[in-house]
């Protein structure tokens, strides 16, 4: 085994969101304050309680041609698109093996989703009942399985470290570039490609999703639905999507002269143990996993000018995160700029950890806290510096770090921090 890597950096990011088909789009929308929610136009929506969505920017099958799109899940398509931008994005040129600088046998990959193939599923099962067994795809159930998109991203680079999918719901794209980190500490890997997807906009998720009172059901203004701390908030919108990024030993990136996003300082993980739905609501164990972060890095609260708040518009939900963040930080949360990115590309369950981890790496690459939109009523109990309506410049010098938080149902907590180099 080889020696523990302390120092683990990001190298390469990649991205397909509501807002756009790659991390620089996606950016400029999130910068701009644009949302991605719209009306559903499907038939099958017309009589749901909850009518909006916030739809890929781009399709899939404009990018993935047909014989490869047809052996993939939905939520497979969008990560394997934003697996080839952060690959190529950290600068190699062929899957591991082709290219010299990259070991297959030291390469790893870990893709989370909350729910996997559920469209899959849920549209195979319709083509039994209504046409009969034989005209069930032979690719249904590798499609269907929630590894299947981190195996296709493992294919696609050649990983042979190791292929993992974690499954903790809201939480699932976090913990995976929290186990990408900690396989590159542990001497497992010196490159990992990591991140989450999910695609899930589909009458079921949406029906069950909706009579839990989980769900936003202004269909009336479908950009304006998501209003994290907003006293009015009243559920989040169904987003889809990915968020990949290349994480490196420091070592290994310093040795073919890659570009450094940002170091990956660590993650603190718990569980509430508390309610399979409802968040804890003193927010402690959120804290827990906050707290977890500073024992177990160097990480100095000082240095945090930035979070990416869970903050999906629940009553609950938002509050608990605002109060966990005071207990642990104390005053200094008031110089950490929080923002709320599902209020323009809505939550993407399992892929959110993902494209929340790469609006994170962004903001602190570009020294830059994207808004958080829809807030018209600030609720008097949101206790925090929350960045609202227009992007806030980040300090330009000196050496800060940034939160990426997520939490799932079960009661899964996951923090990430990111620090500029």
């Amino acid at each position: 085994m080889n020696a523990t890597n302390d120092s683990v950096v990001v190298t390469g990011i990649g991205a397909t969101t509501p807002l756009g088909g790659d991390s620089a789009s996606t950016w400029e929308g999130l910068v701009a304050g644009r949302s991605g929610a719209a009306l559903l136009n499907e038939e099958w929506a017309a009589d749901m309680p909850v009518r909006i969505a916030a739809r890929a920017a781009v399709e899939p099958g404009e990018i993935i041609p047909r014989p490869q799109a047809r052996r993939l899940d939905r939520s497979a398509q969008f990560a394997l698109i934003a697996a080839r931008e952060a690959w190529a994005d950290a600068g190699f040129s062929a899957r591991a093996g082709e290219d010299a600088s990259v070991n297959p046998d030291r390469l790893g990959a870990v893709v989370a989703s909350g729910i996997g193939g559920v469209t899959t599923l849920l549209d195979q099962y319709d083509v039994l009942r209504e046409k009969g067994v034989r005209r069930v795809s032979p690719h249904t159930v590798p499609m269907l399985m929630p590894n299947g998109p981190s195996a296709n991203v493992g294919l696609e680079v050649n990983a042979r470290a190791g292929v993992h999918t974690p499954v903790s719901a809201c939480a699932s794209g976090s913990e995976a570039v929290g186990y990408a980190i900690e396989m590159i500490r542990t001497g497992r890997a010196d490159i990992v490609v990591a991140g989450g997807t999910e695609a899930a906009i589909h009458p079921l998720p949406i029906a069950a999703f909706g009579n839990m009172m989980a769900m936003s059901k202004n269909n009336e203004d479908p950009q304006g639905a998501s209003r994290p701390f907003d006293v009015d908030r009243n559920g989040f919108v169904l987003g889809e999507g990915a968020g990949v990024i290349v994480l490196e030993s420091a070592e290994h990136a310093r040795r073919r002269g890659a570009r450094i996003y940002a170091e990956a300082v660590g993650q603190g993980i718990s569980a509430d143990s508390h309610d399979i739905v409802q968040p804890e609501p003193s927010g402690n164990g959120i804290a827990h996993a906050l707290q977890n972060l500073a024992s177990r890095t160097d990480l100095d609260p000082a240095e945090i000018m930035h979070i990416n708040a869970h903050a999906t518009s629940t009553p609950q939900g938002d509050l608990a995160e605002l109060k966990a963040l005071r207990k642990v930080f104390g005053d200094d949360v008031e110089h950490m700029g929080i923002s709320a990115t599902k209020s323009m590309t809505g939550h993407l369950l399992g892929g959110a950890g993902g494209v929340e981890t790469v609006a994170t790496l962004l903001a602190l690459h570009h020294r830059t806290a994207p808004p958080s939109i829809n807030i018209d009523n600030l609720d008097p109990e949101a206790d925090g510096d929350i960045v609202r309506d227009t992007a806030r410049e980040l300090p330009g010098e000196g050496r800060i770090a940034a939160l990426n938080n997520s939490f799932g149902f079960g009661g899964h907590n996951v923090v990430l921090a990111f620090r500029t180099m």
